[in-house]
């Protein structure tokens, strides 16, 4: 049996771990560039997730609202982050925790459709997103320390899901 690598998330995961190495590279200097870097990832997640999902109907037979809103979601994040990159510096220890929080969650919603075919990434999955909801809480409840060690935990959290990601691929 052959498996066949699924491109838009080798992609994703890619461009992830390329911004969590770009986060521990500079983190003092750098965060209006990691506000652009995640309003474009964000963008480019919604639309894979929104393309994931269509796959998703089609194998299950059955519509996934999760990733439906999962996308959206991160589409209108990116796009709001783009246009206001100044305001996303000031917020983006709130951004982030939120958004850790709401996708770790969505995603540990829809994990259970990896559970019959590939219980070894459904384990490590669901381990990955309780992962990012302790850093998403960690991030919302110190918000000035999140503020200084920003970059380092944004780094964690997208080396994380790149590495979810491109195990998804596989």
């Amino acid at each position: 049996m052959t498996r066949k690598i699924n491109w838009d998330y080798f992609f994703v995961g890619i461009l992830f771990i390329i911004t969590a190495l770009i986060s521990f590279s500079n983190p003092a200097s750098n965060l209006v560039a990691i506000v652009y870097v995640f309003a474009i990832l964000a963008i480019l997640k919604g639309i894979s997730e929104l393309v994931f999902r269509r796959k998703l109907d089609d194998f299950t037979g059955a519509k996934n609202i999760y990733i439906l809103v999962l996308g959206i979601v991160d589409i209108l994040l990116g796009i709001f982050l783009l246009f206001n990159a100044n305001v996303g510096v000031i917020a983006l220890p709130y951004l982030f925790a939120i958004w850790f929080i709401l996708d770790s969650l969505f995603e540990l919603a829809v994990s259970s459709v990896y559970k019959v075919k590939a219980t070894s990434y459904y384990r490590f999955d669901v381990f990955m997103n309780i992962l990012g909801v302790i850093l998403g809480i960690v991030l919302l409840f110190n918000p000035v320390s999140s503020a200084i060690t920003l970059a380092f935990l944004v780094g964690t959290y997208f080396l994380f899901s790149g590495t979810s990601y491109l195990a998804a691929a596989f």
